[in-house]
């Protein structure tokens, strides 16, 4: 069985509206499930590709003093 992850997380979110995304991130970081990473990663891949540079900037701050 050939399973593409990236393109059934994707399906599985199309659609959603903003409370059910926001709904979605919570539940997996509330959860704190090693199983839910490849969804949360693929959610910041399309956020990431779909920002602006200043975006970006201002992510990879909050990220930087988030882990210090």
């Amino acid at each position: 069985m050939n399973l593409n992850l990236r393109n059934a997380i994707i399906h599985n979110v199309s659609g959603n509206s903003q409370d059910e995304l926001k709904d979605t991130i919570v539940d997996a970081i509330q959860n704190g499930e090693e199983k839910m990473l490849p969804g949360l990663g693929v959610l910041f891949e399309i956020i990431w590709q779909n920002s602006s540079e200043a975006d970006k900037t201002e992510m990879l701050q909050t990220l930087e003093s988030g882990l210090k």
